[in-house]
């Protein structure tokens, strides 16, 4: 369950310097994007999105990094890793789905922005240009993941079965 401190507040500069989505973006659009989001905190551990749950928020790691877990038979199985500047929970989002990882916090203090889905409704509406960059920025964090997923299963068939993938 996340944190609330109200004291802390996600700094601009610290979300500039953290999303690659800021690149396409006025200064002014990431301000716009920021009122349409709002700062969560998470311990060391805290479970941020379940197995099972239909993803009703993005989030955006501005401090720390999170741990992707798959259940099997009770034990969890770490299947990936997400650090600062990375956009998570973008396909239960989208596709409205279950989730099929647990995403955890793995560092004291980490810090996200979320953006919910009825805000992510209205930024569509009032700012299209803002939404239009966001979802290339969904795009190709999920690029990013089917690349490394890729990579290792491509690693494991070449350490599983030799010279290359089971034919």
């Amino acid at each position: 369950m996340p944190t609330k401190k109200p004291a802390k507040q996600i700094d601009i500069a610290d979300f500039l310097n953290q999303q690659h989505l800021c690149e396409s973006l006025t200064l002014n659009e990431v301000k716009t994007l920021m009122e349409f989001t709002e700062p969560v905190f998470f311990n060391k551990n805290a479970i941020i999105a379940d197995i099972g749950e239909v993803g009703e928020a993005l989030f955006f790691i501005i401090k720390g990094e999170v741990v992707l877990f798959f259940e099997d038979h009770g034990k969890d199985l770490e299947i990936g890793r997400l650090m600062e500047g990375e956009v998570m929970g973008e396909m239960s989002f989208f596709d409205r789905q279950a989730r099929s990882a647990r995403i955890r916090a793995s560092a004291s203090d980490t810090r996200l922005l979320k953006l919910t889905r009825t805000m992510y409704n209205r930024l569509r509406v009032e700012h299209p240009f803002i939404a239009v960059n966001l979802l290339e920025h969904a795009i190709i964090s999920l690029d990013h993941l089917f690349r490394r997923l890729s990579v290792d299963i491509a690693s494991f068939n070449q350490y599983m079965y030799g010279n290359g993938p089971l034919r």
